[in-house]
């Protein structure tokens, strides 16, 4: 890469960075119903206002030393985490889809980064509080055919009605495959088999990447699922099994399949087939 690629690269580094702080704000108060514009940001145990010097997204908590400035109380290595984690996925989807092409201009890189954006959000939720926010599910249904028909490209499609379209079917694939999974495992099981949270879930990464992703997702997030499940039996902590929800192998399946996995998926099925070489 040359100077001005490397120039770009940091910058957008930085910048998903700051919205990984942002995306703190929003882990903590919107399970707690309160607003994430105001007040500004502030140690949750003495209710300090913090400087801006320590909000500076990563290096914040570095300068700091992990504790607050003003009552010492350790803070929690999550904050770096999630802010370096949202940065890296910015970048590497910068990197992914670059804004310059042969033939002109792709924008894909908004959107996604939205995507990013909202399943580190609905992850991080999920973990704690054991639901997804609708405003990562219902929100995504709702902007992932905007996007789609704004930038076809998503879908590889040639016109904003075509990828208007393409977003609708996923929604509704998506949607209704996780549903009829629900339905089924319920009446089976005699229990909910799975939160509708999860369903909605699936509705908004069909209506972000395609119906064509939704076979990939169920069964990557499943194979995770069954890898951490046995991982936890294995290492003696069955109980940790069921703390773990099942919406963030969803998010980590639809990040891998956004960043290539249709290569992996298509491979794979090659090997299946006999037809690799």
């Amino acid at each position: 890469m040359g100077f001005i690629d490397w120039y770009f690269t940091v910058v957008v580094f930085m910048f998903g960075a700051c919205w990984g702080s942002f995306l703190n704000v929003c882990i903590y108060r919107i399970p707690a119903e309160l607003s994430v514009v105001k007040p500004r940001s502030r140690c949750p145990k003495c209710m300090t206002d913090l400087a801006w010097k320590d909000n500076i997204p990563i290096f914040g908590w570095i300068f700091l030393g992990g504790k607050c400035r003003y009552c010492k109380v350790p803070i929690s290595p999550r904050y770096p985490s999630i802010e370096l984690l949202t940065a890296i996925l910015f970048t590497w989807v910068w990197l992914v889809f670059p804004v310059m092409v042969e033939d002109g201009f792709d924008f894909r890189f908004v959107p996604y980064w939205v995507m990013v954006f909202g399943l580190i959000l609905g992850s991080m939720v999920d973990f704690d509080e054991m639901w997804l926010p609708d405003r990562c599910t219902i929100g995504g249904m709702i902007i992932g055919p905007i996007f789609s028909f704004l930038i076809p490209a998503m879908h590889g499609a040639e016109t904003h009605l075509g990828g208007l379209i393409d977003s609708l079917i996923g929604l509704a694939v998506g949607f209704g495959s996780l549903w009829s999974v629900s339905v089924i495992g319920k009446l089976v099981l005699k229990k909910d088999a799975m939160g509708f949270g999860d369903v909605k879930l699936m509705g908004a990464l069909g209506a972000f990447l395609g119906w064509e992703s939704i076979i990939f997702i169920v069964f990557v997030s499943s194979l995770i699922g069954t890898i951490v499940g046995v991982s936890f039996i294995a290492a003696g902590n069955k109980e940790w099994q069921s703390k773990i929800p099942f919406g963030p192998y969803i998010a980590l399946a639809a990040v891998v399949w956004m960043l290539g996995g249709s290569v992996l998926w298509d491979a794979y099925l090659a090997w299946m087939q006999g037809t690799a070489y």
